[in-house]
């Protein structure tokens, strides 16, 4: 199948399609960086600026990719929420390890981290779920997140069985749900520029902090 391209002009003026990345980014930190970008894709109108695709794999060497949603960013780095028993969960218990990426396209822009991969502490996940709706605390005991499903009148039973067993109380975070944390070794911003000639800055920490280079488009 051939893929048509269409050629238009995007006014993004301010937004780095002209002015590129900042040269005095090379001398910062990627997590400034990182929230100055993420502060334009909030503000931009796109739907979930939160979206990340999340690359795992089996320690043979089998990837998988799935969108997940960022939830916290700290001194550590990247943090997302799942069922530890998922797919995702079972890979990184085994391999932890992984790569995430975000493309807010509408600003032509990519952020691209890779690093390893630890669980949150057990009280930093509590205190997000507890963050959380309680029809999606009820949907994280439901979901055998991955589990091969019988029919979708399975998984209602479940949602009504987890309803009525913590009615009226708080809902306790399960044993198998939580956080991971990927901790960079290295962190990529594209900035989309005219006649495909890009910006790449890379991050890589070391002793004094982070050292930065660039790559060609």
């Amino acid at each position: 199948m051939k893929l048509k391209t269409i050629a238009k002009t995007i006014t993004t003026l301010g937004q780095g399609v002209i002015r590129g990345i900042d040269p005095a980014a090379e001398s910062g930190d990627p997590y400034t960086l990182f929230a100055a970008w993420y502060q334009d894709a909030e503000e931009s109108g796109l739907i979930h600026p939160e979206a990340m695709a999340l690359a795992t794999s089996t320690p043979d060497g089998r990837p998988s990719t799935r969108i997940v949603l960022l939830k916290e960013v700290d001194a550590g780095g990247f943090v997302f929420y799942t069922n530890y028993e998922s797919r995702k969960g079972e890979e990184l218990a085994a391999n932890p390890k992984a790569s995430v990426a975000f493309h807010w396209a509408v600003l032509e822009r990519q952020v691209r981290i890779e690093g390893t991969v630890e669980r949150v502490s057990r009280e930093q996940s509590a205190a997000y779920y507890q963050s959380r709706p309680r029809g999606s605390q009820i949907g994280a005991w439901a979901s055998r997140q991955s589990r091969e499903l019988e029919s979708r009148t399975s998984l209602e039973e479940r949602v009504a069985h987890f309803t009525e067993k913590f009615k009226d109380q708080e809902i306790p975070l399960p044993d198998f749900w939580g956080g991971f944390r990927i901790r960079p070794s290295r962190m990529e911003f594209w900035q989309g520029r005219s006649s495909r000639l890009h910006e790449r800055l890379i991050f890589e920490p070391d002793d004094d902090g982070w050292k930065t280079h660039r790559l060609y488009p």
